[in-house]
């Protein structure tokens, strides 16, 4: 992902009223929409402008790992977002919001950290501790990626069933506070799309301890240097069956024997660029020359999209929109309000759990986020 994690204040401060003007009740037949919130900057997160009803799941990116145990690397800021982002279940009293910890910097010490039983638990304990201390309600782990480099990662082979233990031991504490609480919690994880990520783990055995899949089927492009592709395309063209899809990876993901009613399909909420050395099929899996800034959806659609030289494209074999440049040779990959109907036609189609989505001020008007409420039959 590009990257994804906490929050703070006591609940019982925030009880609200059944007549709240502005209160929203999830239902549990809906499919979820999961939003990722980052913080990792040590910024403090506008939650003031932020639409609360909107959304099922709020997961904050991200929580550090020091010393084999999880760590708010910005503790300052991240507390201060954790008292506000729990003030917004007065607007959302159903609203879940759960810590994220890793991400694609800071998943260098997760092999360390679940080597041994006794590090794992400790592990587990750390996390489970700031849910306790900042009344949250669970935890996605963001490991990127077991058994492999990443962002120049800690990995071992051990990693495939240290990931598995990991999940058991969160699931475990998490259940030994819930009885302390009458609180249900939460275990998820964001995870890979590529068929390296389900070598190197054990979904089929993980899932047991997990009530999400959080499956970040976007930045398929960075898997080829030689081609300006799609980033987050939902099919591949029947004469390229090598390259990713939201598809593919969601059909591996079923060959292992993951339960897909609990898969949530990730949606990038912002576009990637290339400048390509040709023109032919509008940039389109061509040579790229170099990366280009692409943007959030609400830059893209505002500022670009038929605008400024801009072109939008519609590619319906991959069922992914993009827009080209053809006087400066500038592709951009992304998703917009076509392609996202179509991600939760699919959703509904397959009975996804839901989707989510990297990251919230990536679209800052909320036009794709709408979208996926219309599609779900959210109300507000």
């Amino acid at each position: 992902m590009h990257k994804r994690t906490l929050f703070s204040i006591a609940l019982s401060c925030l009880l609200v009223p059944a007549t709240a003007l502005f209160s929203f009740a999830q239902k549990s037949t809906k499919p979820v929409i999961i939003g990722y919130v980052g913080g990792y900057d040590g910024n403090l997160v506008e939650t003031s402008v932020m639409e609360a009803s909107r959304l099922s799941h709020i997961n904050y990116a991200f929580v550090d790992i020091k010393d084999n145990l999880a760590w708010l690397h910005n503790e300052k800021t991240d507390t201060v977002n954790f008292r506000n982002l729990n003030k917004l279940k007065l607007k959302n009293p159903d609203l879940k919001i759960l810590i994220s910890v890793g991400g694609w910097i800071w998943s260098k010490h997760f092999s360390d950290a679940v080597l041994t039983e006794a590090s794992t638990r400790l592990f587990a304990q750390s996390a489970v501790q700031i849910v306790a201390q900042y009344h949250l309600d669970g935890v996605d782990i963001d490991w990127e990626y077991p058994g492999m480099v990443g962002d120049s990662n800690v990995f071992r082979p051990q990693d495939r069933t240290g990931y598995t233990n990991l999940f058991k031991n969160l699931r475990e504490e998490l259940d030994a506070l819930s009885k302390k609480t009458n609180k249900k919690y939460l275990v998820t994880t964001a995870i890979g799309g590529s068929r390296e990520f389900l070598q190197h783990t054990q979904m089929e055995m993980a899932q047991k301890y997990l009530d999400y899949i959080n499956l970040m089927s976007y930045d398929f492009d960075g898997t080829y240097d030689n081609m300006a592709a799609h980033h987050s395309n939902l099919y591949a063209p029947a004469n390229m069956p090598y390259i990713y899809s939201t598809d593919i990876c969601i059909q591996n993901l079923k060959k292992v024997g993951v339960d897909l009613s609990k898969v949530v399909m990730g949606i990038g909420f912002y576009g990637k660029g290339k400048i390509t050395a040709s023109t032919e099929n509008n940039g389109l899996y061509q040579i790229p020359v170099r990366p280009m800034f692409g943007g959030g959806y609400t830059f893209l659609k505002d500022s670009l999209v038929n605008k400024k030289g801009f072109v939008r494209h519609w590619d319906a074999a991959s069922q992914a929109s993009y827009l080209f440049n053809a006087d400066k040779k500038i592709f951009i990959t992304y998703d917009d309000e076509e392609s996202v109907k179509k991600k939760c036609d699919y959703v509904k189609k397959y009975k996804l759990a839901g989707t989510m989505f990297w990251e919230y001020f990536s679209d800052a008007k909320s036009y794709l986020l709408k979208t996926i409420n219309e599609e779900f039959g959210y109300q507000r």
